[in-house]
């Protein structure tokens, strides 16, 4: 007995422990009399023992009603055997009351035993284990309830005919509904307000908004409740615009909303994106006292309010006011950081919420905080929330592995993923979906498109997110059947009409290079096509290298159909213009949009500015910039870029000296080749400095370009101790260093190192043959050039391409094999370039083969009319070989053209510049 009533002490609270102290006495006082006096109960007056009786049932009830405020298991099996103790079992309404305390603590089984055990059940009983039975999620057992009820002649009442109601709305059966509702009107019934409330909220969540608004319409009497089931009823099917229409009507009649109403309303102007309305609905619920601590979800529907119309100052203030908040509140604040871009403040908020008492983070927080891990692929931070996943034992929660698996996708750690997959004891469709999404994103195509057919085989009702899942694995040539197989498997299924669909099976199409598919579909579904369709087309072509195709898909979109273009769109068209170095047309778009409100968003202002950069034409470019009054970090990028590539690394430095942001590894990469081009030490050594001041010395393409720059500069040694230190040694500085031992004319070095390159597991690039074939070039190796080139694709996988071709041509050049030179020109499957041309041209000016060197010249000058450098490699052999008269046309030809050489420069370095931020 003490041990039980320790077991008391410590898990009851003490307003219960008084009431079961109170009738544990009674209890045992009871009992003493029983045995010290035999009879003596039967000896008291009928109305002592009634008053001893009603004073142990009612502490009963005390008791019942104290374990209901909290459910726990432990306590509804204490306080059902001290009633059993108590001998207040056979009463209906302890019976009763201890059935629902068993449902509320999730023992669902004891509940249903307890019904069992009854034999004298009433109409509150049968209603208790019908109401038990939907707590449950067990609605046709609910339903199946009530007839057996009828059937064993049991009355009903309007309290069994909401239960009823309440089972079918959950189950979305509008033809029982209705025989309800009849059954409802026939006994006569559907006068009681709170029955009318469930059927108008049953139509509603059936999806039958005409009957439920009729409905409405025809009661007599309405309440708040009834207000408040057709405004959510509308909220419920997406009618955001009638939800607030009814709450205005409600406003002109009697009836004051209450936090429900408050709530509604919020979240329709979260949904419609009106942030006035929400911001008067706000008001009013604090003129009408719903705005206070204890209306929670009141709060919870502002802070979601605001997070989502991105004030996330209002959402946290209304937060740290509330005195009570619900794990729902923190999720929300959370959620409203992660919107807001408060990564930081989302992660420190889990961590707070982890040392309050009253709230432990559930799996609606971890799918929460977990997309954010993936969007900005961190992978410490995600690693951190599975441990927590795996403390709070929550890893047998399907949503929350799949959300860890997309997480670490994300983050390319594709091992953990697979691992998670194939641990998983179940698995749904989802599952499978992020799988296969996961494998297509990280570049293996072969196993998303096998997984694909797994699930398949295992679930033949696909839905349209399997199909948006597999459709990134088809994005080259080889992909084509495949795809074209998922196009007919979306068509069996029914996805015709779905222009999302259409649109991702236009994207495939264009990655696998049928554009005339593509084309075509586009056709089929230009009726629907929006703008969104256009932009997949234009912008898949732009990225795909197919710039004629996109600018003409973009005058299609003008001419032909109705579809008004956007920002996205012209960026994409901005794009191509840039790369085929169309300046005339560019500057049309750009003109284009600026008699747009497109013209003044930032993406396409840095578009432009690439786009300009690539022309050559900085100062369009700086006009952009300094005309913008939204920049960001990449529009300073794109302009720094600008300079540089247009050879001017003095207004680039300028620039990064006045920078507004924080550099990334972009900024730092563009600003160390500005370096190299100016060669001057001292320059880069102030960017080195910023480098480890900014933590960007363990980024290997930081590092590959702080080699080249210190190898431009005279400074191998300085090149070297930057290799050799570097954490993870990438292709781009094996790259970089062999170019440097070759550009300090180190040749066997530079081959050595290509050799310990290969050893450690590094497999080569274009680049990387580039560098060895030019090294080969200036050393005059031409029997190690000719092996590098001819065994680069058989060895190493790497496809020659117009670079190789260049290098292959100026060593077989050099060192005089011009025929050579020319058959393996003749020799290339492709057209050549006018780069490998102008290669042989320069070895038949250095040789002297006047014959050879003007035909090539012939096809030079019909290639590229405008290169004057051509004119004078050709001008300059005839003036070798005494042919003046020749030579002298060609000047007259060079001067009615107008052609000029640029003329060389030097710099010297006189101390203007500082590139201290």
């Amino acid at each position: 007995m003490h041990s039980f009533k320790s077991y008391l002490l410590w898990r009851l609270p003490n307003n219960v422990l008084s009431s079961i102290t109170r009738t544990c006495k009674r209890f045992y006082n009871a009992t003493a009399h029983l045995y010290f006096a035999h009879q003596s109960l039967d000896n008291m007056s009928q109305r002592i023992q009634e008053e001893f009786r009603y004073t142990c049932l009612q502490d009963v009830f005390n008791m019942i009603r104290y374990v209901a405020l909290e459910p726990n298991i432990v306590n509804a099996t204490v306080v059902h055997a001290l009633t059993l103790k108590a001998g207040c079992f056979a009463d209906l309404r302890a019976a009763t009351s201890l059935l629902s305390v068993y449902s509320r603590t999730g023992y669902f089984g004891s509940s249903m035993a307890l019904f069992d055990e009854v034999h004298d059940k009433d109409t509150i009983f049968w209603n208790a284990i019908m109401s038990a039975y939907i707590e449950n999620r067990c609605f046709e057992v609910a339903l199946d309830l009530f007839v057996k009820m009828i059937g064993e002649g049991i009355e009903f009442d309007p309290t069994t005919l909401v239960i009823v109601i309440s089972a079918l709305s959950n189950g979305r059966s509008l033809v029982y509904g209705k025989l309800i509702h009849g059954l409802s009107v026939k006994a006569g019934m559907i006068s009681y307000t709170f029955l009318s409330n469930a059927v108008i909220d049953m139509y509603a969540k059936c999806g039958d908004l005409s009957s439920s608004e009729f409905f409405f319409a025809e009661m007599e009497h309405k309440d708040i409740v009834s207000w408040n089931s057709i405004i959510s009823g509308y909220l419920y099917n997406n009618r955001y615009e009638k939800s607030l229409w009814y709450l205005k009507e409600m406003n002109c009649s009697e009836i004051q909303g209450d936090g429900v109403t408050i709530s509604c309303a919020i979240a329709a102007c979260t949904c419609l994106q009106e942030f006035g309305a929400g911001s008067a609905v706000h008001g009013w619920g604090i003129k009408l006292g719903c705005v206070k601590s204890h209306h929670i979800a009141v709060a919870n529907s502002l802070i979601s309010f605001y997070s989502q119309l991105q004030d996330v100052n209002a959402a946290e203030c209304i937060f740290e006011e509330m005195m009570v908040k619900n794990v729902i509140s923190w999720n929300a604040m959370i959620r409203g950081f992660a919107l807001n871009g408060g990564v930081q403040e989302a992660f420190n908020l889990l961590h707070d919420m982890q040392f309050v008492r009253s709230v432990e983070p559930d799996i609606t927080t971890i799918v929460t905080i977990l997309p954010i891990c993936s969007e900005l692929m961190l992978l410490r931070e995600g690693k951190s929330v599975h441990g927590f996943i795996i403390r709070r034992v929550m890893g047998s929660e399907l949503s929350v592995v799949n959300c860890l698996m997309d997480m670490y996708f994300k983050c390319s750690n594709v091992e953990k993923s697979e691992y998670l997959f194939w641990t998983m004891p179940t698995k749904d469709l989802v599952t499978y979906n992020t799988m296969i999404s996961g494998y297509a994103q990280n570049g293996q195509a072969w196993e998303a498109q096998n997984l694909f057919k797994k699930l398949l085989s295992w679930c033949s009702a696909s839905t349209l997110p399997t199909l948006l899942a597999i459709l990134p694995s088809c994005d080259s040539p080889q992909s084509l059947e495949f795809g074209r197989s998922i196009h007919g498997w979306h068509q069996k299924l029914g996805f015709l009409n779905n222009i999302l669909a259409s649109n991702s099976l236009i994207y495939m199409y264009i990655c696998c290079g049928d554009l005339l598919s593509a084309s075509t579909l586009l056709c089929r579904i230009s009726v629907r096509a929006d703008v969104t369709s256009w932009n997949v087309v234009i912008t898949g072509c732009t990225q795909n290298g197919h710039f004629w195709e996109a600018l003409e898909f973009f005058n299609c979109m003008r001419q032909k159909s109705l579809v008004g273009y956007d920002s996205i769109t012209l960026v994409s068209v901005v794009s191509a213009c840039g790369n085929l170095d169309l300046a005339l047309q560019g500057k049309l778009i750009h003109g284009l949009a600026l008699k747009t409100p497109a013209g003044i968003d930032i993406h396409l202002q840095n578009s432009l500015l690439t786009m300009y950069g690539r022309f050559g034409d900085t100062e369009s470019a700086r006009w952009i910039f300094y005309h913008s009054h939204n920049h960001n970090l990449c529009s300073w990028n794109c302009l720094i870029s600008a300079f540089t590539q247009n050879e001017d690394a003095k207004k680039a430095l300028e620039l990064f000296r006045v920078l507004d942001f924080e550099p990334n590894d972009i900024t730092i990469s563009t600003i160390l080749s500005a370096c190299t081009q100016l060669g001057i030490l001292r320059y880069g050594k102030q960017i080195h400095g910023h480098i480890y001041r900014f933590g960007f010395n363990k980024n290997p393409f930081i590092s590959a370009a702080l080699l080249n720059m210190y190898s431009n500069c005279g400074r191998l040694d300085v090149a070297l101790r930057v290799f050799n230190s570097s954490p993870g040694k990438s292709v781009s500085a094996w790259n970089s260093l062999i170019s440097a031992y070759g550009f300090h004319n180190n040749t066997q070095q530079a081959i050595e190192t290509f050799q310990e390159m290969i050893n450690s597991g590094i497999s080569p690039t274009n680049i990387t043959f580039v560098n060895l074939l030019s090294v080969c070039s200036h050393s005059g190796l031409v029997d190690e050039g000719c092996w590098y080139y001819n065994n680069m694709f058989s060895t190493f996988g790497v496809h020659p391409t117009t670079e190789h071709h260049v290098c292959m041509v100026d060593i077989l050049g050099r060192s005089g094999r011009l025929h050579e030179a020319y058959d393996l020109i003749k020799k290339l499957e492709v057209q050549p370039d006018p780069g490998i041309w102008g290669a042989f041209l320069s070895a038949c000016n250095y040789h002297g083969d006047l014959d050879m060197g003007r035909a090539v010249a012939d096809i030079l000058f019909s290639l590229e009319p405008e290169n004057v450098s051509y004119y004078v490699a050709l001008c300059n052999m005839y003036v070798a070989a005494g042919r003046w008269e020749e030579a002298v046309n060609l000047r007259t030809i060079i001067q009615e053209k107008q052609l000029k050489k640029p003329a060389g420069y030097s710099l010297t370095d006189v101390g203007l510049i500082s590139v201290n931020r």
